[in-house]
């Protein structure tokens, strides 16, 4: 009987996708934690929500740069060290005692640790491992951030109405040092490193990592991209994208539900369902891109977008004591979204980046 081999390029995308997973823990948190901390220390729902704000404009704008790191200093002890960045920053919430120490922790540690693993690590993994089937895989990696929240959400959700905040803060943060080993031990940079090629490539298809300059690739890349029209059509609809998903659904939808009396995890299981909805698109969307020519998107400008609208909904449930004028202003952006979208042509310009 012949015995079935797992190409390398197979544990690479497996582990990756745990990582994303042991990450994608703090996106269930901001929403079921927010209440707790309004209650204990009295912070207003803008502050906490200032402390989301800035989490997600770095997890946004780390990425391009975290790509660098990568080609620089290798997948694994970028990736490692973002896990740990992201334990720390989840963990320290537990000695909190100011609402600056929010930001930094929440903020500033846990939006530089996930923003070194977003789309950075998914491209990056891909881009070096698969020829064959990489839209699909991106995909299924990218939807790891959903599979967290789909996992972590009503989880985090149960203990914190069980036993308080800081146990559940304390998960998140033992999930992400959980999978730093299983990063070091399995995930390796590129095929070379165990005497492979990349799935379904040949030796023109090796992907040699850029030592040096690779930040400056990184600029040039964006610089290149925003000479373009349809680029700011795509940035602006990003940016709604991210305003009414992760800046106004994520963190606000649970604090929203319980405002009208919905127990906070029968409202976090509403919010995994969401999650399961977007692992199904994602992964639909990644099989296409094998078969359709993708256009060009602007992950930073989803995120800026994300952490806009998470402030500004915080600012209105403080000053109306109501979430109902964010949801109306974010339906009116994904109308706006939906035209700017239409407004974009297809076209066969491409951005040279050298090693992709």
């Amino acid at each position: 009987m012949k015995q079935l081999r797992i190409h390398p390029a197979g544990w690479a995308a497996a582990v990756t996708f745990l990582a994303l997973v042991g990450a994608a823990g703090f996106r269930a948190v901001p929403g079921v934690l927010m209440d707790p901390l309004h209650q204990e220390f009295g912070w207003s729902v803008s502050t906490i929500s200032a402390a989301v704000a800035v989490n997600m404009a770095l997890y946004g704008l780390t990425s391009p740069f975290a790509a660098a790191l990568m080609e620089r200093f290798g997948i694994r002890k970028v990736v490692t060290a973002a896990l740990l960045v992201v334990s720390a920053g989840s963990g320290l919430t537990v000695f909190m005692t100011a609402s600056w120490q929010l930001i930094l922790c929440w903020g500033v540690l846990v939006g530089l640790g996930t923003g070194s693993m977003a789309l950075a690590l998914v491209a990056t993994v891909t881009g070096r491992w698969f020829v064959k089937r990489r839209g699909l895989v991106s995909g299924v990696l990218t939807a790891g951030g959903a599979a967290g929240q789909l996992v972590f959400l009503p989880l985090i959700a149960w203990v914190a109405t069980t036993y308080g905040w800081r146990p559940a803060a304390l998960g998140v943060a033992f999930a992400a040092l959980a999978v730093a080993p299983f990063v070091v031990w399995l995930l390796r940079d590129s095929p070379a490193d165990v005497g492979a090629l990349p799935y379904g490539g040949t030796e023109a298809d090796v992907v040699v990592p850029v030592r040096v300059g690779a930040g400056r690739i990184a600029i040039r890349g964006l610089v290149e991209a925003a000479r373009a029209r349809p680029f700011w059509y795509l940035a602006a609809g990003m940016m709604i994208c991210g305003a009414t998903t992760m800046g106004l659904i994520q963190p606000h939808f649970i604090p929203a539900a319980h405002d009208h009396g919905m127990p906070v995890t029968m409202a976090a299981s509403l919010l995994a369902v969401v999650g399961l909805c977007d692992i199904a698109g994602t992964i639909a969307s990644g099989w296409l891109t094998d078969r359709i020519d993708p256009r060009l998107l602007v992950f930073a400008s989803h995120q800026i977008g994300a952490a806009l609208m998470a402030l500004a909904a915080g600012v209105v449930r403080d000053q109306l004591h109501s979430y109902d004028a964010a949801w109306y202003a974010g339906g009116a952006l994904c109308v706006l979204a939906g035209g700017l979208s239409l407004l974009v042509t297809r076209g066969r310009a491409r951005i040279s980046v050298p090693g992709h």
